[in-house]
């Protein structure tokens, strides 16, 4: 299984690698929870429509500023789960470039085996995300 996890950031790979040690659900909810409460705090000037994750049914923020040609992103979720998964997707792209993290295909999701446990509508949340944090980070590019 190792093979989905070598064309990840380092970080990344860890953190699939963790999830899928981690083969019961109830498990894997534990995980998100525990990398819920590590978020740092987002700041409320940050939750605005701009940095509003689109078709997520909780409330999902996130930003991303570049800091020596890396990205670094902040978010936050109203849910816990969601914050778990926000919470997990900035651990493992934090300090990749842009070009890193527009070419990353979201196969990983399915490396960690939460597709799986999440609700349907979490499942795609995760995704949105995702697809959120790629495009600010080709943001972070086009304004260098």
């Amino acid at each position: 299984m190792s093979s989905s996890t070598d064309s990840l950031p380092p970080a990344l790979a860890k953190i699939v690698q963790r999830f899928q040690r981690a083969s019961d659900p109830k498990r894997r909810y534990e995980q998100l929870i525990w990398y819920a409460q590590k978020l740092p705090e987002f700041p409320e000037a940050d939750k605005i429509p701009e940095n509003k994750v689109p078709g997520c049914v909780s409330q999902v923020y996130v930003t991303a500023t570049l800091d020596d040609g890396k990205v670094k992103f902040q978010g936050d979720s109203d849910s816990q789960l969601t914050k778990g998964l926000v919470a997990l997707l900035i651990e493992g792209l934090n300090g990749s470039s842009p070009t890193e993290i527009v070419h990353l295909a979201p196969d990983f999701i399915q490396a960690t085996g939460l597709n799986v446990s999440l609700t349907p509508s979490r499942a795609n949340g995760f995704y949105n995300i995702f697809k959120t944090m790629q495009k600010k980070a080709l943001e972070c590019k086009l304004e260098q």
